[in-house]
């Protein structure tokens, strides 16, 4: 369990990273308009790149766990791939 909530954490990091970064939040988003997977595919690309290897459950699950509008509206639009 321990590689599980370290993957979990590992989620959370990349997230934080990935939204303080608005061009890149941006492009994320208009992405997963036209392609939810690829999108998703590219957010588990970035984690391993950047020392934050997750699984596209791990990146699905922490998604579904945040409670904020912004969070919430690109998970309605991009339902289709999450």
């Amino acid at each position: 369990m321990t590689a599980s909530s370290g993957s979990t954490g590992n989620a959370q990091a990349l997230y934080a990273r990935i939204s303080t970064d608005h061009d890149l939040t941006q492009t994320l988003f208009r992405q997963a308009l036209q392609d939810p997977k690829g999108a998703l595919e590219r957010i588990v690309e970035l984690g391993a790149a950047s020392g934050l290897p997750v699984t596209a459950e791990e990146v699905k699950a922490h998604l579904g766990s945040l409670d904020d509008a912004a969070s919430k509206q690109w998970l309605i639009k991009a339902r289709g791939g999450l």
